[in-house]
């Protein structure tokens, strides 16, 4: 109790939340004070919103949602800070009003160049179905110091590789909130818009043990380039790229997480052929593990009520369960699809991959 009251004292509601349920959930006194120890790092104000519209508005600060029987549960959109050995990153932490300290999913959402977690929140909405589904969602910011237009430095080579750069610290910042909220280990997910979903797909191959599936939308195949000029080859011409030969067989390339890949075909920021690498190979590596020469591939179209028409290629293992789902959206162009167009880079006209990608993802627990 004493360790809960140190923590409201600095502000992080929440974790005294968490350390306080803990205790009387029946945990151990060191894994109490494990579990609120870590969250020293975490600054942050607290801001109510309501359950309906997508929680990106302004609200009052500092209000903790009433967990006392009988209230009415608010969810939560809170602004903190991580720091660990790699560096820091401010980011935005949704926690859904069923939320008691017991061990729910964790979707961690990567935003494209000159967005913000507030703006990637309210253009693909995955705030609304997390509250629905009962669901954490991490948005970490990358800062201006770190790339001027706030794009995720996925195309730098000390960005590319596990336990350094950004990688590093995406990693850091879910192992502090596992611990902090009690979240469930075997739920986590990824996913990404542009070169946020490049960063996705590092951190796929990075991390493979820490992830239970990957979410790409519009995003470049794992180490295609090594400085801007690559990237903007890879972007633009796929096949030309200089990746320098920066993609070593080792275990971690060899690993796969199930991935779900969405890419339009009139995409002229970043080549449609990109969204299909990304599914080939990483079907590719289980078939490598597999008694297949190449992944069983089924294929179906379709087209979303008053949206795009798509071409959706299924990639299946040998016990024949999806390890990828490559979606090609007819006629569109470079947005989270089925996006709320309050949003920067969100259509509306679907298929709608925020819904999409939540299926995939909680149909699936870490290997």
């Amino acid at each position: 109790m004493r360790e809960a009251m140190r923590l409201m004292q600095t502000g992080d509601l929440l974790a005294a939340t968490a350390a306080i349920q803990q205790r009387l959930g029946g945990a151990s006194e060191p894994e109490s004070l494990r579990a609120a120890s870590v969250t020293d790092p975490i600054e942050g104000t607290f801001r109510v919103v309501d359950e309906t519209p997508a929680p990106t508005q302004n609200a009052p600060s500092g209000i903790l949602p009433d967990r006392t029987p009988g209230a009415r549960a608010r969810t939560q959109f809170s602004e903190h800070a991580y720091t660990g050995s790699a560096g820091s990153r401010s980011y935005k932490l949704f926690v859904p009003s069923a939320y008691r300290g017991q061990p729910l999913p964790l979707i961690v959402m990567l935003h494209g160049c000159t967005q913000t977690p507030d703006d990637f929140a309210t253009g693909t909405r995955m705030n609304i179905l997390a509250e629905e589904r009962g669901c954490f969602v991490a948005y970490p910011a990358q800062s201006k110091k770190a790339n001027i237009s706030k794009c995720w430095n996925w195309f730098k080579a000390s960005d590319q590789g596990r336990d350094r750069g950004e990688p590093a610290i995406i990693a850091g910042l879910v192992r502090e909130l596992l611990l902090t909220y009690g979240l469930d280990q075997e739920r986590v997910y990824v996913a990404g818009l542009s070169a946020g979903g490049a960063m996705a797909v590092i951190l796929g191959k990075t991390y493979p043990e820490m992830f239970a599936a990957v979410g790409v939308h519009s995003g470049l195949p794992y180490r295609v380039a090594h400085d801007l000029r690559s990237a903007f080859a890879a972007m633009h011409r796929p096949g030309t790229a200089d990746s320098r030969g920066e993609r070593p067989e080792t275990a971690l390339w060899r690993s796969s997480v199930p991935t779900i890949v969405f890419h339009g075909d009139r995409d002229v920021t970043v080549h449609p052929s990109n969204g299909e690498q990304v599914a080939t190979e990483t079907a590719a590596v289980n078939a490598d593990k597999s008694s297949r020469q190449s992944p069983a591939v089924e294929s179906r179209t379709g087209e979303a009520p008053g949206g795009y028409g798509y071409t959706c290629t299924l990639f299946k293992d040998d016990n024949e369960r999806i390890v990828v789902e490559y979606w090609l959206v007819h006629g569109a162009a470079h947005a989270w699809f089925g996006g709320d167009p309050r949003g920067s880079f969100a259509d509306p006209n679907g298929p709608d991959a925020t819904s999409e990608m939540m299926r995939f993802f909680l149909a699936r627990t870490r290997a």
